[in-house]
């Protein structure tokens, strides 16, 4: 990889030679001046290579680098992002160490089990780790001194295909290193660097990846490597897949391991926050440290405990990592004697009796090893405190210490292009500093309703065209039957009320909701004078049946001539597609099973970019909706299953027939629709201050590791 990556910068003139280490750095998968860069360099290679700077740099001809080195235009505004880049590296001017320059010294470490930074690093599936993903960018923009650690998964997350039936396959193309932003960790004689873990009686080595995420750094962890046995190189080839014993060595890896990484680094945090339990054994790892330095256990623990935040994401029971006492001891058994521990003990630091029994589970293991504990909304941390009450004997339910903060998602990443350039024009020039500030948005009454609608419509054809380039070049690829065509939606009407529904396909998001009355649904989508269309996309997880079949049967669905190709289905559902809907759709549709949405991010993205949202009151939207920036479905909660689809689908078919389709349609002679645009300007107002990450990493700076670092100095670790 060194080789890769000297080989980028040795392909450009030393005129424009710092290319390529803004290809390396993802701070320009955030930055429009940058992204814009590389567009100038090369923009039908930009393009093929999916965004891809790393890739791109090492593809385009020798003779496009000559020329493009020589281009006035192109040096001022390479002269400019190398200016802002090297400012913004510099740090100082940030809020974090403006406000707690004490604290700048050691790090918050950060472990998820993905994150979700940009396409070009497939090592992601969904909301958590995008959720990660924007976490960390937000850190660089505020200041913070972190550190992700998570895996390089060799194969990444699956790339979804439909076959002619609609039954989704899952495809696992070997990822190629050197095309990615990665550098090696090595050591002091220039060697790639290696940890050991054991796992059962076999100790395994970890190569070490990273990252540079504008200020921040990631760490991802490689079992991949020449010195392992194959099945052991297979550890992290796939996020999320193999058997049980597959999952528990790779959270072995991700805890144990990734505190051995951070290690190896050099680094010494002050701050360790755990992003779900998969990742829980982290805290038996720094209580085994503390331990062989002299500690008792109880003191180790307190130490732990008082640095240490957890964050749940699973309102579910049966969504939270559990295995069976036989599978911990034969993986860990050789842990509990250094941690001062009979097998009986270490067995009760992470029992909890669950639906399925008595089990080790790592939520449990990670909440009781920290001080700081928080669901993701305001609804999903009630859930919680009802959820793992029994944890705290004797507590009443309002009482348990879990507390919330409201997920968000990274403002500069979602909202771009004519949206971005809009802002430009009418609210303050450094907006995008102070974009947490909610009276900077009331400037909003100052875009002309018709300059915000053109706005989007060039966003909407934007996005047509994407999904109709995308069925185009996998129809001539021989990919796609002709039939298959109609469904991807490439005939899709740009002028038609469009409503989106993009997610993870799990049962409880209910994507069939909106089939539930056929005949119903007819009725409101050929409406002569106001057509409705539909685009569905997501990935099943590749070990869920129902949730593939639910795929199966809306993409017949899409292929009945009878709904006249106003439902379309796109595939392969990633963050790239994810920006196109979010920014293109008139709606965005969320009909979650209430309350087992713990917080649905893509709502406050597709509202951020004024797409107004129709869902049930659940997660953020609970938080968000206001009377005024979209429409609530007020979920019958009682009842069998049965009686709240029906319940909840007569309230979202009502909500489209009697409020969302009218309005969509109601245009003055300018052919505006200016109520609508009004809910548009609403959206923006409340999602972009009070549901972005920087309100989010604010809040968890200031409740959490502000506390927990200042208990860390105190303590004196």
């Amino acid at each position: 990889m060194v080789q890769s990556a000297a080989k980028t910068r040795e392909r450009l003139p030393p005129r424009i030679q710092k290319l390529a280490d803004l290809a390396h750095n993802m701070w320009w998968s955030w930055r429009q001046e940058a992204r814009d860069l590389f567009k100038m360099f090369d923009l039908p290679l930009w393009r093929s290579t999916n965004h891809n700077p790393v890739r791109m740099l090492l593809e385009a001809s020798a003779e496009r680098i000559e020329e493009i080195s020589k281009d006035p235009l192109f040096l001022r505004h390479y002269d400019a992002v190398m200016l802002t880049l090297q400012r913004e590296l510099e740090n100082g001017h940030l809020w974090f160490p403006q406000v707690y320059p004490e604290l700048t010294d050691r790090p918050i470490a950060y472990f998820s089990a993905e994150f979700g930074i940009h396409q070009s690093l497939p090592v992601y599936s969904g909301g958590l780790g995008v959720l990660a993903g924007d976490h960390t960018k937000e850190a660089s923009d505020l200041g913070l001194p972190f550190v992700g650690v998570g895996f390089l998964y060799s194969q990444g997350y699956f790339r979804q295909r439909l076959g002619p039936q609609g039954w989704q396959e899952a495809v696992y193309p070997d990822l190629k290193t050197e095309e990615m932003p990665l550098l090696p960790v090595t050591s002091a004689d220039g060697e790639p660097m290696r940890i050991e873990v054991r796992l059962v009686e076999q100790v395994i080595k970890v190569a070490l990846w990273e990252v540079q995420i504008g200020r921040a750094r990631l760490c991802l962890m490689d079992t991949d490597v020449p010195e392992n046995a194959p099945w052991d190189r297979g550890l992290s080839a796939r996020l999320y897949g193999g058997d049980r014993e597959m999952r528990v060595s790779q959270e072995v890896v991700l805890g144990i391991g990734g505190v051995r990484a951070v290690r190896a680094l050099g680094l010494h945090p002050a701050v360790w926050h755990m992003n779900e339990g998969h990742c829980g054994f982290l805290v038996l790892e720094r209580i085994r440290e503390l331990v062989e330095g002299g500690l008792s256990f109880d003191k180790a623990a307190e130490i732990v405990r008082a640095t240490t935040i957890f964050t749940t994401h699973t309102p579910v029971p049966a969504g939270h990592d559990a295995f069976d006492f036989a599978l911990v001891e034969k993986y860990l058994r050789h842990f509990w004697e250094p941690l001062g521990l009979t097998r009986e003990q270490f067995m009760e630091l992470g029992r909890f009796d669950g639906p399925t029994g008595p089990a080790f589970n790592m939520t449990v293991l990670g909440m009781r090893f920290a001080n700081y504990r928080n669901g993701v909304s305001r609804l999903h941390g009630q859930v919680s405190r009802k959820m793992w009450q029994g944890l705290w004997p004797g507590c009443a339910e309002e009482e348990v210490p879990i507390e919330y903060i409201t997920n968000g998602v990274h403002l500069p990443s979602w909202v771009y292009g004519p949206l971005d350039k809009l802002f430009d024009k009418y609210l303050r020039y450094d907006w995008r500093e102070h974009h947490d500030e909610p009276d900077l948005w009331e400037r909003l009454d100052e875009v002309p309703d018709k300059e915000l609608w053109e706005t989007h419509q060039e966003q909407k054809r934007k996005m047509m065209s994407f999904i109709r380039e995308r069925a185009r070049r996998r129809r001539i690829s021989g990919e796609m039957d002709p039939h298959q065509v109609l469904v991807a939606g490439a005939f899709l009407d740009p002028e038609a009320l469009t409503i989106g529904f993009a997610r993870r396909f799990a049962t409880y998001k209910r994507a069939y909701l909106l089939f539930h009355d056929v005949e119903r649904l007819k009725n409101i989508i050929h409406n002569l004078h106001r057509p409705v269309q539909f685009v569905f996309a997501g990935k099943a997880h590749p070990a869920d049946e129902a949730a593939k079949h639910l795929i199966q049967h809306i993409y017949s669905m899409a292929q009945d001539p009878a709904l006249g190709g106003r439902i379309a289905f796109v595939e392969d559902y990633d963050m790239h597609v994810a920006r196109y809907l979010v920014q293109g759709v008139d709606v965005w549709l969320n009909t979650p099973r209430r309350p087992h949405e713990a917080s649905g991010t893509s709502g406050q993205k597709a509202a951020m970019n004024g797409v107004p949202n129709l869902s049930v009151l659940d997660g953020w939207w609970v938080e968000g909706y206001n009377g005024a920036n979209g429409w609530p479905i007020d979920p019958m909660t009682d009842g069998d299953h049965a009686a709240q689809d029906a319940s909840d689908a007569a309230e979202l078919y009502r909500l489209l027939e009697e409020e969302v389709v009218p309005l969509f349609y109601k245009r003055d002679a300018d052919g505006i629709p200016r109520g609508w645009v009004q809910i548009m300007k609403e959206a923006i107002r409340t999602a972009a201050p009070l549901f972005c990450t920087r309100r989010m990493v604010r809040e968890y700076t200031e409740r959490f590791y502000i506390p927990a670092a200042r208990a860390a100095k105190k303590l004196g670790v």
